[in-house]
């Protein structure tokens, strides 16, 4: 009977080709079989780098999350086009211009704690996912956040949670937040979300008509004081559910008299 050395073994083998396979799993798509990498590359350089998104990390992000896996597979040729695009229940995506300039804005760290009002298709919040594990969405429509949870889950954002509620009362749960994003437009700020904001946090949105055009709007807190910096003019879907019961005027007056 011939003896064969335990490398040749059938369980050292099986335990080689599983390492191999993980490997092999573990690699990036060649550029061949991710058929999108070209319009990603062409819009970080064309409509992001073009204009006036310099953070490395930021464009470094916007070239790798797969923006047509959150979009219908009808639209997915369109998906790296700088406008937005339909989703489900009259909602949008948003043009990754507008996506890319308030990451920029927010100048999110590893480690912050990130609240998002306006889950949507899930592309923003991956898009946070890449700078902190800590990342917490929350979408006023059952259908768009489940499926907005199932797309981030498939990607591997396994630490982003989504919750299908009002964003208007935050999420005491995980507060407070060094940074929050509001993804649908305000005609006044929340108070719940100024009161789970962290000291020196940051809270931008589009703030104005929700029937028109907003502001974009960067809010710090500063002790019991909020300064505010008007950024551009956007156009967003209107924020739903409490908002639209509060006009909060006189809170919107108070916040521009603070400028």
């Amino acid at each position: 009977m011939k003896y064969y050395p335990r490398i040749f073994t059938t369980p050292y083998l099986l335990k080689i080709s599983i390492v191999l396979i993980a490997a092999l799993v573990s690699l990036p798509l060649p550029a061949e079989e991710d058929p999108y990498l070209k319009a990603r590359q062409r819009m970080v350089e064309r409509d992001l780098k073009g204009r006036d998104i310099t953070d490395k990390k930021v464009l470094e992000v916007m070239g790798k999350v797969p923006r047509h896996l959150f979009v219908k597979k009808r639209l997915r040729d369109e998906a790296y086009a700088d406008h937005p695009l339909p989703i489900d229940e009259g909602q949008t995506i948003s043009q990754p211009y507008i996506v890319a300039l308030m990451t920029q804005i927010l100048q999110v760290k590893p480690g912050d704690r990130v609240l998002e009002i306006g889950t949507g298709s899930g592309y923003q919040a991956a898009v946070l996912a890449e700078f902190t594990d800590k990342v917490y969405s929350i979408e006023i429509r059952e259908k768009l956040a489940k499926r907005a949870e199932e797309t981030l889950k498939k990607l591997g954002y396994q630490k982003t949670k989504v919750k299908y509620a009002d964003g208007y009362f935050g999420w005491k749960q995980y507060a407070p937040f060094d940074a929050i994003i509001i993804t649908c437009a305000a005609n006044h700020i929340p108070p719940p979300l100024i009161e789970q904001l962290n000291e020196g946090g940051k809270l931008l949105l589009p703030l104005g008509s929700t029937t028109y055009w907003q502001t974009l709007t960067l809010v710090t807190k500063k002790k019991d004081d909020l300064i505010v910096k008007q950024i551009t003019d956007v156009r967003f879907v209107p924020m739903t559910g409490e908002a639209q019961q509060k006009r909060g005027a006189s809170f919107l007056d108070r916040l521009f008299r603070s400028q």
